[in-house]
């Protein structure tokens, strides 16, 4: 029988050998222990920008504000001084018209024998004469009161000077007071020969207000009303009566309207050719309750043409009272928006006159 022999390790080697184990078993578990509880890395910091980084060269742009008879953009406080109006002459004997062309607004009317008058309206560029003036008609209180100011004039029947001069506005009378702002014009024959010193007359009236805005005017050329939904429209052809018949052309290099009396070119005293940003045409009623002096209706409403940029849109002009601006709407009911610049309107009766838009 084969005997086996056991060997067993001594009592001191495993003694020791406990010791090892436990101590590497202890180890591990403090090491497990330390990475469980350890905080997480600290963020990297965001560097602080310099400040130079944050310096812009931005230039806000002036604010701007719209001339008020002209829809120009123009900077605040530069609209400064009164509107002034003035009653010019359109006989054959009073043309060529000194100033016309720098008016902001025309209004050409019809007076008695069928020929016209104009109420013009210069703020934005005042000349130093204007004219020839003539008498003052019972309509033009209702045309003049919206733009305050000063109106000038020569006079008229007394019925018609004190139903000017019960509006707001200063008046300016040839032959009444100021007679030293007019005086007669060589070249002209009279009655077409008195003129006004504009630019006096507006700085001896310095602390009047300037006139309030009359019509609506678009942010560009482009976003006209007339531009935007109007048709093409190359000639405006208006009639008064027999003895005026007013004519506008487009002008497509010039983007103008160039105006024509009976058949002519109208031109100012400097030569050039009338011209308009916008021509608005509106029909109109006629009083004929003063006799020989018809009136043209101002307070109602009717048919309007309004043509800005070669083109046209047909609408309705309003005027509810006599310190009341002119509404002007499209057909839609939406407010017609003119081209920025200068504007004649046309006031032709409905009764005897006619207008044409030639394509």
């Amino acid at each position: 029988m084969t005997s086996h022999t056991s060997r067993r390790m001594p009592r001191a080697a495993r003694s020791a050998a406990s010791v090892i184990v436990g101590a590497v078993v202890a180890g591990s578990a403090l090491a497990a222990g330390l990475a469980g509880c350890s905080s997480p890395p600290s963020p990297t910091p965001t560097p602080t920008p310099t400040e130079a980084a944050w310096v812009s060269d931005y230039v806000a742009p002036e604010p701007q504000v719209l001339s008020p008879l002209r829809g120009t953009s123009v900077a605040p406080g530069s609209v400064v001084g009164p509107a002034l109006s003035a009653k010019v002459d359109n006989h054959d004997g009073a043309r060529p018209q000194i100033g016309l062309g720098r008016a902001d607004i025309v209004f050409e009317e019809l007076v008695e024998g069928g020929i016209t008058r104009y109420v013009a309206i210069w703020q934005s560029d005042v000349p130093e004469l204007l004219g020839p003036v003539r008498s003052i008609r019972p309509m033009d209180p209702d045309i003049i009161t919206p733009f305050g100011g000063i109106v000038a004039y020569s006079g008229g029947q007394e019925q018609f000077v004190e139903m000017m001069m019960a509006t707001p506005v200063v008046n300016a009378v040839f032959d009444y007071d100021d007679t030293d702002i007019f005086y007669r014009v060589d070249g002209y024959e009279s009655p077409h020969d008195v003129v006004v010193k504009a630019i006096e007359l507006v700085a001896r009236n310095a602390d009047l207000a300037p006139p309030a805005q009359q019509f609506a005017y678009a942010a560009t050329p482009a976003a006209a009303s007339a531009v935007v939904d109007g048709t093409g429209v190359s000639a405006i052809n208006t009639r008064f009566s027999d003895e005026r018949w007013p004519s506008w052309s487009w002008d497509a290099a010039g983007q103008l309207y160039l105006r024509s009396q009976e058949g002519s070119p109208d031109q100012d005293s400097d030569g050039v050719q009338l011209a308009a940003t916008n021509v608005v045409v509106m029909r109109v009623g006629i009083d004929w309750s003063y006799g020989e002096v018809p009136k043209t209706v101002m307070l109602g409403s009717g048919e309007a043409w309004v043509s800005s940029g070669g083109k046209t849109i047909h609408g309705t002009w309003a005027k509810d009272a006599a310190t009341s601006p002119i509404r002007l709407v499209d057909d839609s009911g939406v407010v017609i928006r003119l081209a920025e610049g200068n504007t004649w309107v046309e006031l032709v009766p409905s009764d005897q006159g006619s207008v044409e838009l030639v394509p």
